[in-house]
């Protein structure tokens, strides 16, 4: 299956530069794979969709503030330093520009000395692994006080309140991008959703360094996805499980909820169970899901491994018809974008 089957035309101006002011007040299309049918609704409709007894899947990770700026100690360079995964104590695997600056045994500074960084091994496409040190026993405390939100490359506007790009229910910290997914609920909206009987669970998969890589392999096939660690505790193992046995729907909230899930469900397992671990697991068309009886997603980047994964779940002809519809109907892209729905028999009623 060839990459460019899954491009499509997306107009510059339909690329959400900024979040809305109220979390609930996206658009939502809802698409109906037994039906064929498409519907325009706006999130907070979300409710209308679901029954009790189902489940929503939610993604706790919580973003750092990855991206700093600093400068090479012997030169006074400007660099650009992303946090990509913890290795060890104060030493971490980053991505960095410009890279070629940057050798064994470079030292950068950030925060007029507040931060340092000594490159201990010089890798390949701008990876660096880098060894911290500070003033103090917390580095997560100076990563706040002096580190950005890694937006993604095609959000140009910054950002004025960092936990608008950080869900309600974040918790467990460790990704460099958001479950975008999940950023369109409030506490007030879960609630509400609790109230009518639908479950919440929650589920951990940290984000990274993929979401930083385009596809760059002609052949679906021949993509490699980069390791993520994820986790699935024994209550949400457990609480999954009933909903199954009870007859409701699985919902996952996003591409990296179903990750999990689908991870969780591989080799034959016929039940969730609790593990934690590394996952590279990569879906596209063809894929049978184990794990998702539903997905809620924003809309994605052409020829990514998300859109990819979308289009397994709904057909792939299917996606490609939304997304020109969205596109038609100048829907909001990407991170701080739109929604869509993703379940059997959702349009029915029409």
């Amino acid at each position: 299956m060839r990459v460019d089957e899954f491009n499509f035309n997306l107009p510059e101006h339909l690329i959400a530069q900024t979040p809305l002011k109220d979390r609930t007040k996206s658009r939502l299309m809802v698409v109906d794979p037994d039906t064929q049918k498409i519907e325009h609704r706006a999130f907070n409709d979300i409710k209308e969709f679901l029954k009790p007894g189902d489940c929503l899947v939610l993604n706790d990770t919580r973003v750092l503030p990855a991206r700093l700026y600093g400068m090479k100690e012997d030169t006074g360079a400007k660099i650009e330093v992303l946090l990509l995964k913890e290795e060890g104590q104060d030493r971490w695997k980053t991505l960095v520009k410009p890279a070629k600056r940057i050798k064994e045994g470079t030292t950068i500074t950030f925060g007029n000395g507040l931060l340092s960084a000594t490159c201990v091994v010089a890798g390949d496409q701008g990876e660096r692994e880098l060894t911290f040190s500070y003033e103090g026993e917390d580095f997560f405390k100076i990563l706040d006080e002096l580190g950005e939100m890694p937006l993604p490359p095609y959000i140009r506007e910054q950002l004025q309140d960092k936990e608008r790009y950080q869900t309600v229910f974040s918790k467990h910290t460790g990704s460099v991008a958001a479950p975008t997914a999940g950023l369109h609920f409030t506490e007030d909206l879960l609630n509400e959703i609790q109230e009518y009987g639908v479950h919440i669970a929650y589920i951990t998969l940290h984000v990274g360094l993929g979401t930083f890589r385009p596809v760059t392999a002609d052949v679906v096939e021949e993509h490699e996805m980069h390791g993520e660690y994820y986790q699935i505790s024994k209550g949400t193992a457990n609480l999954l499980n009933q909903v199954r046995k009870d007859g409701g729907r699985i919902i996952a909230v996003g591409t990296t909820s179903s990750r999990t899930l689908e991870t969780v469900m591989q080799n034959g397992a016929t039940e969730f169970t609790e593990q934690s671990g590394w996952t590279d697991i990569f879906i596209y068309p063809g894929y049978t899901f184990k794990g998702i009886d539903g997905l809620i997603t924003n809309f994605h980047l052409p020829q990514s491994t998300l859109i990819m994964l979308v289009s397994a779940f709904a057909g792939k002809d299917l996606i490609m018809k939304a997304y020109e519809e969205a596109v038609d109907q100048e829907y909001r892209f990407f991170s701080f974008g739109d929604s869509m729905l993703i379940l059997e028999g959702s349009t029915k009623h029409l």
